[in-house]
């Protein structure tokens, strides 16, 4: 993230219908497109997933976790997220415990001393979770906590879900059996007819004075594909809707870390979460680091994407850097074992390492992505650090693609990776900014773009510079391999975002996709294997396209975005072709540029689907003003 930040309704929808509407006025444009002559290849990992720790991304969004602050981490005010329960004339106290925990890696606890209570009048903690804790009826959610007592008589946890605003238990078990000893307890949580509703809160109560130690206090809703410390269920399906062919992980700033001892240490993210000591990330906020390696690669595995790894090359975002040579040693050998932990097979270490987390199939990995941003490296070092990580990673896994980002002076990468955040009149003037490219030089990852217009997620001014510049990477796919909008998620809870524009927005309860979000579903859908060979005459200076072909399909892709308000006129001229007299048409419009979609109207900005008649060698067509359209052709 930071990056560049330069470079570069039905009603509306029915105009698209074939004989509802005349020719629209002024000029019309010629779009000649040869059906049978192909120009490029489509790479065929395009489009994908772009992902760090951002605008409570994983915390408080994907990573389904629904407690906040499941370790107990305290400041100043005492321990965020984390409240007294005192049920009655129940009377308890509870504070930080920097002496004792369940692991090495989590050395603290909250200790909670029980002065007075029973089994009505209980004593403990609540959690409020990240704003609220989504509740639904008949859904079962699954739990954990470490805990040890003072002593063996303490009695049961009673763990509950708790409805804000009456305070009644809208699910509870207890927990037998604790011991003087750290160990981990499971529960299940099981509602009945109860009120979808996000105004909740977890409780672990006790009805007998004493004294109680916790950590690791967890609890997830269903999950994506029932994995366990998995996805929300609502999020992974907009994503696949994407049809993302690869994600890169784990950022991004998010990689970097404010400094060194920020970095994202893979090391700290794999095994039983016990084990993991959680770090702070960049946008001002600690992660749990439930969402660790692993937990990246399974993402993959779900949505049926490759893996875009990104390595920590001793860069980190507030300049502190890792001088090459002897220092340098030990985060290049960290690279070679986390590659090894992901492709390995379980007669290497890292890859047995891999096995005894639970996959023992090594993963497919083409790319590995060496830093993040390292033209805001102001010590000139990176082309110095790029190079003992190449060597050594290119001596080992030769077929591997190395990715670097930011131009090299003394040797050709094999990709680099280029940012572009702009405004949409940039995009629409630097829509053709890959097409006199140089094809010697390395291919190209547009590994994190996005028009920056709309908050916290696009408008649809956002949404035609989107489409508008897709059109120049389609027309380009022979040189740009990956793109990847960015950032794809926000929490649009107050408090919850830090940089806007961002793909999928959510709550607590809900998820929606921008304008923009349905944009790349668009593109991503209809998208052939290669480019055919077009010419665009006379059209309107926000009038942008691509064409792709389909060969097992026998299907053209013609893609059409209008930045302008007035409709455009256009003649499509396909000698040659042999079409079905139908074609379908899918449409993305609105009336204003400032038009979006929002958590509590979701839909108003979504695709549209109708059919073009008559179809010929030669098809007049009004493209409707501020629109994005695909025309799908089906070959004879």
């Amino acid at each position: 993230m930071i990056g560049k930040t330069f470079a570069r309704t039905a009603a509306a929808v029915a105009a698209v219908l074939a004989g509802t509407v005349a020719f629209a006025q002024g000029s019309p444009a010629t779009l000649t497109i040869h059906a049978d002559q192909p120009e490029h290849a489509v790479s065929p990992t395009l489009y994908g997933l772009m992902t760090e720790e951002i605008n409570f991304s994983y915390d408080g969004g994907l990573y389904a976790e629904m407690v906040r602050n499941r370790t107990f981490r305290d400041d100043w005010s005492g321990v965020p997220y984390w409240y007294l329960v005192e049920d009655g004339n129940a009377a308890a106290k509870m504070e930080p415990d920097h002496a004792t925990g369940p692991s090495d890696a989590l050395k603290n606890s909250m200790r909670i001393d029980v002065e007075k209570a029973n089994a009505n009048n209980q004593a403990g903690v609540l959690n409020v979770g990240y704003w609220g804790m989504a509740v639904r009826p008949g859904t079962t959610y699954k739990g954990s906590f470490y805990a040890k007592a003072g002593s063996g008589d303490l009695g049961p946890v009673t763990v509950s879900l708790v409805a804000d605003d009456t305070g009644k238990a809208l699910a509870t078990t207890t927990v037998s059996g604790l011991g003087t000893e750290w160990k981990q307890y499971e529960f299940t949580l099981k509602t009945g007819a109860v009120t979808a509703s996000p105004a909740n809160h977890l409780a672990l109560t006790v009805g007998h004075p004493g004294t109680l130690w916790l950590n690791l206090v967890s609890l997830f809703p269903p999950t994506y594909h029932n994995r366990a410390n998995g996805n929300r269920i609502d999020l992974m399906e907009k994503m696949a809707a994407m049809r993302p062919t690869f994600l890169r992980f784990p950022g991004g700033n998010y990689l970097e870390g404010n400094h060194i001892s920020e970095r994202f240490e893979w090391k700290k993210t794999i095994g039983p979460l016990v084990d993991r000591p959680t770090h702070p990330s960049p946008w001002m906020y600690h992660s749990s680091d439930g969402m660790g390696l692993l937990e990246f690669l399974y993402w993959c595995e779900d949505l049926k994407m490759e893996p875009v790894l990104a390595v920590y090359a001793g860069y980190s975002l507030m300049g502190e850097h890792v001088e090459p040579g002897p220092q340098l040693d030990s985060y290049v050998q960290d690279a070679l074992d986390e590659i090894e932990y992901v492709t390995g097979g379980t007669d290497t270490k890292w890859g047995a390492e891999r096995a005894k987390d639970g996959h023992p199939a090594p993963f497919k990995l083409t790319y590995v992505e060496i830093g993040n941003e390292d033209w805001l490296d102001k010590s000139g070092s990176y082309e110095r650090r790029y190079e003992p990580f190449y060597k050594a990673i290119k001596a080992k896994y030769p077929n591997l693609q190395l990715i670097a980002t930011a131009p090299l002076k003394n040797s050709k990468p094999d990709v680099l990776d280029e940012h572009y955040y702009v405004r949409a009149t940039q995009n629409f003037h630097d829509a053709s900014h890959y097409d006199k490219t140089d094809r010697n030089g390395p291919k190209i990852f547009v590994g994190e773009w996005a028009t920056r217009e709309g908050a916290p997620t696009p408008n649809f001014a956002a949404a035609l510079g989107d489409a508008a510049w897709m059109t120049g990477m389609e027309r380009n796919s022979d040189i740009i391999i990956m793109a990847a909008y960015a950032p794809l998620l926000v929490n649009v809870n107050p408090g919850g975002m830090q940089w806007e524009t961002d793909l999928i927005g959510y709550d607590t309860m809900k998820s929606y996709g921008s304008p923009s979000y349905y944009a790349q579903v668009l593109f991503a859908e209809y998208l052939g294997n290669h480019t055919l060979s077009a010419k665009l005459e006379g059209a309107g200076p926000k009038l942008f396209y691509s064409i792709t072909k389909n060969t097992a399909k026998k299907q053209l892709y013609l893609k059409l975005v209008n930045g302008s308000s007035d409709p455009q006129a256009l003649t499509i001229e396909l000698p040659g072709a042999k079409l079905a007299p139908t074609a379908k048409v899918v449409s993305l419009t609105a009336h204003s540029m400032e038009a979006t979609n929002t958590i509590d109207s979701p839909s108003h900005i979504v695709p549209v689907q109708s059919t073009l008649t008559n179809v010929s060698s030669s098809i007049k067509h009004t493209v409707p003003g501020y629109s994005i359209e695909v025309i799908q052709f089906d070959e004879q």
